[in-house]
């Protein structure tokens, strides 16, 4: 290797340490993740609604997915990577934010970013558990008793005619709908676009993506419940 191909290396070796260190490059990659798992929640979210077509839609809707293991594996990995990612820089951020702090506060000032931040700790480690939950329960079937391969139409109504399942799928939801409303806001001011506390673009997109994202996923447990799906 030449040495100024070595240079080369060393440079880029350290823009990336740069932006795995610097707060900057940490929300960039919280922003950039964050748009991953939005655009694949949508995605998601669209796809569990062909459930109100029926069973035969519904599950050839699922085996048209696993048609190309490749590209199916490629998103999941894609996805996985996200989430750690995503993860791994909000701990990076919020260890560095409590060791800039010289001394405790003597009054806590409840201002918004400080309510969102005490909000996404709670919501960001509710929607890990239940992702690992869902995986479980909808795709490997681990913890469905009920679980048929292939039959996904039956296993989504059985899996979600169980009271405490059904529950828990609503208050993961919320927990969403939290979590999404104040990520897609905070993606503006990650990204250097200043954005007024009320009647903002940003504002307006976060809620009005979490709206038709949380209200689509809440629409087939509530149609279960309601006895709308059989």
């Amino acid at each position: 290797m030449s040495a100024t191909a070595i240079v080369r290396a060393d440079e880029s070796a350290s823009v990336v340490r740069r932006v795995l260190t610097s707060s900057i490059g940490l929300k960039i990659i919280m922003a950039v993740t964050g748009v991953v798992l939005s655009g694949f929640v949508l995605l998601h979210m669209i796809g569990n609604l062909i459930a109100f077509t029926g069973a035969e839609a519904m599950d050839a809707y699922a085996a048209a997915l696993r048609k190309v293991p490749a590209a199916l594996w490629g998103i999941r990995i894609v996805l996985l990577a996200s989430v750690i990612l995503h993860i791994w820089a909000y701990i990076k951020l919020t260890f560095t934010s409590l060791g800039a702090r010289s001394k405790n506060y003597q009054k806590v000032a409840h201002q918004e970013s400080t309510l969102a931040s005490r909000t996404m700790r709670w919501t960001g480690p509710l929607l890990a558990v239940f992702i690992v939950y869902h995986i479980l329960h909808m795709t490997t079937g681990t913890v469905h008793p009920q679980f048929e391969e292939g039959k996904v139409y039956a296993n989504l109504l059985s899996g979600l005619q169980v009271t405490w399942v059904l529950w828990f799928y609503l208050v993961a939801m919320g927990a969403l709908a939290v979590h999404l409303h104040h990520g897609i806001w905070s993606l503006f001011q990650s990204i250097g676009i200043s954005q007024p506390r009320y009647a903002s673009f940003g504002r307006r997109l976060a809620t009005a993506f979490t709206i038709v994202v949380a209200g689509g996923f809440v629409l087939i447990p509530l149609a279960i419940l309601m006895g709308l799906l059989k």
